[in-house]
């Protein structure tokens, strides 16, 4: 597959995702106790349900970051914010599995999630990798020791 067709469904994926973190985060905000339930843990009551809105917020960024690098045409910087983003789900998965949850929510929803964002942020490098083409930054520092490190391997003239 081509970088230009990879394009398209990589897109695609991206805006999924960011949808889904968004949809999250506000239903963290509109119905904390569902959303909770949910993730895999019992959640705060009383006093300490304020995390609910600091877990909805902070999704809800995490998702417009996203949707930002992508409608700003940074689909490079967004693979690798989305390789960073993966540590999120990742570290719920161990959150759900060392505080009593179970390992299917651990594994069918938050790694297999990270699993997904860190193979779209993998996709969006794979398409946006930098070409050693002429006029790209570092191209001519490549090309230059490329060619003196071939001139040293040459045997010397016997003549």
């Amino acid at each position: 597959m081509t970088s230009a067709s990879l394009r398209r469904p990589t897109t695609t994926l991206t805006v999924v995702l960011a949808g889904f973190i968004v949809f999250v985060g506000v239903r963290f905000l509109v119905d904390p106790q569902g959303a909770a339930a949910g993730f895999g843990i019992n959640g705060p009551h009383g006093a300490g349900s304020g995390y609910y809105d600091i877990k909805g917020v902070r999704d809800i960024t995490s998702g417009l970051v996203v949707l930002a690098l992508l409608a700003a045409g940074q689909r490079r910087a967004l693979g690798w914010a989305l390789l960073a983003e993966a540590f999120t789900p990742f570290g719920d998965a161990t959150i759900v599995l060392t505080h009593g949850g179970s390992l299917a929510t651990a594994l069918g929803i938050h790694a297999l999630t990270a699993t997904v964002v860190a193979f779209t942020g993998v996709l969006l490098l794979r398409e946006t990798r930098p070409s050693a083409a002429v006029g790209t930054p570092g191209a001519a520092a490549v090309t230059a020791v490329t060619a003196v490190t071939a001139v040293a391997a040459e045997p010397a003239n016997a003549g």
